[in-house]
């Protein structure tokens, strides 16, 4: 068969593979089990070995599987990466968001860029690795929830450390129009519940509005906001240079003359170091606990402030002497590295050891939008880049 032949076979399996997976409704929170023994099956006719970690109730799954070396040679695995998970679906697509259509040399379909256009080209280019006189082992993980503060990823790489899998070359394929990302900002997702005592809007000393505290804790977020600004480092590589903080929500009370005993706020903050983020919530916690709350129990003693941590998501750092990086730059030609703002699993993986580098399909303009699309061509430039890695995985 010709390379031509087998580039458009390729092609047109990586899109077979895209429509599939579109179809799975792998909402974050959601069960992702038939995606994923949809991928498992694929790769084990293969021949491929694998794993899985699980949720607690079993129902949301990680997926780990390894083509290996044929002719070990001492090359550091390569591992492809991308998260099965999707976000919502809000109303308003001109097409079904579940199935895949193609118009105008776009491939329309929630999670199409995001992130499921690499999952296919990885699956559809595993019978190639297969067949290759492979001299390092090949790879692939695919996790849950990532869009949630990355809860699916850190019970995988508990695992890989468990089995000794910290050295290796990670490629997340998140869309960036298969350009280099280097380095992205931590996030932070919080939760703070206040719990008073509820009573008649007329006699207020008498009960300890959650509403009223969580204003004043809010009040103090925006305070500490602004500290990190002085903060920001002098060489920052980011935009803003500088820790940001956003308050995402309060909720609280039920009725114009009834004091409120509930409320909640959900904040982030997308930390530039890990410093920063140890700082803010030092200083939150100490307010809390040594100023607000002492005043709410002198009402009411049973009143409580609580923060639930949704997730603590790694920044991903730049590495000057990047393997991954490098490795990606001699296939792709493309020397320049970029930053991002959005977060990736990508910080997870360099923190046990592993090289990493963000690379991948699609853009990020068309991620969590209504009528999601990748772009054809770019599903194209994907499986060549897998064609290169083929090349640097082989023995002659």
């Amino acid at each position: 068969m010709s390379t031509e032949n087998t580039s458009d076979q390729l092609f047109n399996n990586s899109v077979k593979i895209l429509t599939d997976l579109i179809a799975f409704k792998t909402i974050s929170g959601e069960d992702n089990s038939s995606l994923i023994d949809y991928c498992d099956k694929i790769l084990k006719k293969l021949g491929a070995t694998s794993f899985k970690t699980f949720d607690d109730k079993k129902k949301r799954v990680n997926l780990f599987a390894t083509l290996q070396a044929k002719r070990p040679s001492g090359k550091k695995p390569i591992i492809l990466s991308g998260h099965t998970d999707v976000v919502p679906v809000s109303k308003g697509w001109s097409t079904d968001p579940f199935i895949a259509t193609i118009k105008n040399d776009k491939l329309f379909g929630r999670g199409a860029c995001d992130m499921k256009g690499f999952i296919a080209c990885t699956l559809a280019f595993a019978p190639i690795y297969s067949k290759a006189n492979l001299d390092r082992d090949i790879h692939f993980s695919y996790t849950f929830d990532e869009e949630t503060a990355c809860i699916g990823a850190p019970i995988l790489i508990d695992e890989l450390k468990k089995r000794g899998v910290k050295d290796g070359i990670c490629i997340i394929g998140e869309p960036t129009n298969m350009k280099i990302i280097d380095a992205h900002k931590g996030c932070y997702e919080y939760t703070t519940y206040f719990e008073g005592l509820a009573g008649h809007s007329s006699a207020p000393h008498k009960g300890v509005s959650a509403v009223e505290y969580a204003s004043r804790y809010v009040n103090k977020l925006i305070e500490l906001r602004e500290k990190l600004k002085e903060r920001s480092p002098k060489n920052s590589i980011f935009d803003p240079t500088h820790s940001t903080l956003s308050i995402g929500g309060i909720f609280g009370g039920i009725a114009h003359n009834v004091i409120a005993d509930k409320c909640h706020v959900n904040w982030e903050t997308r930390p530039v170091v890990k410093e920063d983020g140890v700082f803010l919530n030092s200083e939150l916690d100490k307010y809390a606990n040594e100023v607000l709350l002492p005043d709410m129990k002198k009402v009411f003693l049973n009143s409580s402030i609580t923060k639930k941590i949704i997730g603590e998501v790694t920044g991903f750092d730049r590495d000057k002497k990047s393997d991954a990086c490098e490795l990606v730059s001699k296939l792709t030609g493309d020397n320049t590295r970029e930053v991002v703002s959005f977060g990736t699993e990508a910080g997870l993986f360099q923190e046990i050891g592993i090289s990493t580098v963000v690379c991948g399909p699609g853009s990020i303009e068309q991620a969590h939008k209504i009528d999601e699309f990748i772009v054809l061509d770019e599903l194209k430039k994907c499986l060549s880049l897998l064609d290169g890695i083929k090349g640097q995985s082989i023995s002659n």
